[in-house]
């Protein structure tokens, strides 16, 4: 890594929670409600794989 890595301009998230929406059109509001539908699966999924590795580790150590 660069000492100058933090000179470089951030590039912008894809939806920033709260943001102005009105500017936007009804595709990019489209491809935004995609976007957060993917994460949100994504999300899920990864509580899915928590639960199932504790229900594992549990069932481990009961007697």
């Amino acid at each position: 890594m660069s000492l100058f890595d933090d000179d470089r301009p951030q590039q912008p998230s894809a939806h920033e929670i709260g943001s102005d929406l009105s500017l936007l059109s009804v595709d990019e509001l489209k491809n935004r409600i995609a976007l957060l539908q993917g994460e949100i699966a994504r999300l899920q999924e990864e509580i899915e794989t928590k639960a199932s590795g504790r229900k594992a580790a549990e069932s481990l150590f009961r007697f």
